[in-house]
């Protein structure tokens, strides 16, 4: 992305929130109405009160747009979640130099982007959320609300896993400033919610009712589909807690996987925005790859994907001429280590050249779909509940197994090649980096965890949480989150570490800030006082999360 670019961006998003942290019902109607989006006499002509608003929701769970876009959707994408989740999770590496590197490359938080993360995943959401909510039309169509309300926590839900404390029981009542919950008090909510939906929009799947077919990007309409990513996102939620509630984890965890309906099981589940109903939706990552020349394969999953000699490094990222590329199943692969300030690389080199632009880039297009949940990850979630005896419907080393598999179909693998993937005894490897000029260092990873399913529960869940790494690429978002809360998979140190004083370089990156403002008012003040000590800690980055409760000493 072009400096220029990045900055104008930043700045308009500054502006918005600026505006909208009054947290005033209007203000935020005015500020964030979907100048494309339909009329409320367009709906109602349509029939239906509320579809358009459905359908902005689903494509701002994970911001993606269209041609018709331009670059717009892909810069709130890179600036939301790509230049911190995707990042931090240990996905990918950029091939640019931000302010001379303090970025969060080297775990420095650059404040300008803080505020965009917060409007991606909230309050771009709010309007049309809000819309559906205020509608006459709810009292007669519940299920409406219902899915509105799953799509809400499918969004909100990230913005409490970057930020804490966010806005939530009180949000929508009118209220000139919105106060903020705690995080438990969020995540309690928000389970409490996803049962009464999903309870609703069975009873309508189970009348044999279709909802939204025609604004549904996600399942055209299918209502049982989306009471199973209900649940699905149920399961994911309970997991979220189990270090700080492991009563209220079970007690969810359980619920969701024995509902008639289930849990997502088949590739055919997945919820993911991308060819449907006529419109083709772009995935953002290529462009900020190849248009813009910066993302680049990391050096966790070279020394994951190397090291298991894993098939699916052939689907996540393409070949490299770099000559210090290493070799995997017959092709070289090369990462750009995270925190290389002084080695980007803006013209390519020949396959002579020891340039890290030949880093292997991301194997993903545009019309690659955007992936919200697969059922990858729903297995690996029963695997951990399993493992702590929970009844999820098998045990640990099986769903662990279905995981993989899973994984393998959804890239496109035999399903043949599980048994010796799992069976075998390879370790990640040290990724060695001391003959290229920019780097000179050898990438150790502290870690001989194998696939094979053995060793303590410890050990195990430590399998169970980096093969569900694996099968997340490339939602940052979610692996984030998974390696905060589990600490696993290892991710290695940034070459340059500028996070200092703040930020340990071994726990990295807890939250993020909450954005900037220049001045609030007393009222507003007061809000954001009682967000910060809700956090039970200062509002940095190295506070952790009400579920981030996991002692990794």
């Amino acid at each position: 992305m072009k400096r220029q670019m990045l900055y104008k961006y930043s700045l308009l998003a500054l502006a918005s929130i600026a505006l909208i942290a009054t947290g005033c019902e209007k203000t935020f109607e005015e500020i964030n109405t979907n100048k494309q989006g339909v009329t409320p006499e367009m709906s109602n002509r349509d029939g239906l009160a509320f579809g358009g608003h459905i359908q902005t929701m689903m494509t701002k769970v994970i911001p993606v747009g269209t041609t018709a876009n331009g670059t717009d959707v892909i810069n709130e994408y890179q600036v939301a979640y790509h230049l911190s989740a995707d990042i931090l999770s240990g996905y990918f590496s950029e091939n640019n130099n931000w302010d001379g590197g303090n970025n969060p490359t080297t775990l420095f938080l650059k404040q300008g982007w803080l505020t965009q993360p917060f409007t991606s995943s909230y309050t771009n959401v709010f309007a049309p959320w809000l819309s559906i909510k205020k509608q006459p039309a709810v009292e007669e169509h519940p299920e409406g609300f219902a899915l509105a309300q799953v799509l809400k926590i499918s969004s909100w839900h990230k913005t409490t896993d970057l930020y804490g404390s966010i806005p939530y029981t009180k949000a929508g009542t009118g209220l000139y400033v919105t106060p903020y919950d705690s995080q438990e008090v969020v995540y309690k909510t928000m389970l409490g919610e996803l049962d009464e939906a999903i309870a609703i929009l069975y009873d309508y799947a189970m009348q044999g009712n279709r909802l939204f077919p025609d604004y549904d990007v996600v399942y055209e309409g299918n209502t049982l589909n989306w009471v199973k990513y209900a649940n699905s996102l149920m399961l994911r939620l309970a997991m979220r807690t189990r270090y700080a509630d492991p009563e209220l984890a079970k007690t969810y965890a359980e619920k969701a996987v024995a509902h008639p309906a289930g849990v997502m099981s088949i590739v055919e589940d997945e919820a993911k925005v991308g060819n449907r109903l006529g419109i083709q939706f772009i995935n953002n990552i290529p462009t900020l790859a190849g248009q813009y020349s910066e993302t680049r394969m990391s050096v966790p999953m070279l020394a994951y994907l190397a090291g298991y000699n894993d098939p699916r490094i052939a689907k996540y990222f393409k070949p490299s001429i770099h000559p210090e590329a290493i070799e995997v199943n017959g092709a070289g692969y090369m990462a750009y280590p995270t925190g290389a300030v002084s080695a980007q690389a803006k013209e390519p080199g020949n396959g002579d050249d020891p340039n890290l632009w030949n880093s292997s880039l991301p194997n993903i297009e545009n019309a690659t779909p955007t992936y919200w949940m697969r059922a990858s990850e729903v297995y690996f979630l029963r695997a951990e509940g399993a493992l702590m005896g929970w009844q999820m419907n098998g045990s640990a080393e099986q769903l662990y197994r279905q995981g993989v598999a899973t994984s393998f179909e959804e890239n496109g693998i035999p399903v043949s090649m599980v048994d010796t993937y799992i069976n075998d005894i390879n370790q990640p490897i040290a990724v060695d980096m001391s003959k290229v000029p920019e780097v000179r260092h050898i990438f150790e990873m502290e870690s001989n965890s194998t696939t094979a399913f053995t060793g303590s529960t410890e050990e195990k869940l430590e399998k169970i949480i980096t093969q569900k790494w694996l099968a997340l690429y490339p939602n940052g978002m979610e692996a984030w989150s998974e390696w905060r809360r589990t600490g696993y998979p290892y991710i290695a140190r940034p070459l340059v570490f500028r996070g200092a004083p703040t930020i340990d370089v071994d726990l990295k990156v807890r939250r993020l800030p909450y954005p900037p403002k220049s001045a609030r008012s007393q009222a507003e003040q007061e809000v954001y006082d009682e967000a910060v000590k809700l956090l039970n800690g200062p509002d940095n980055g190295a506070t952790r999360l009400w579920w981030d409760q996991k002692n990794f000493n």
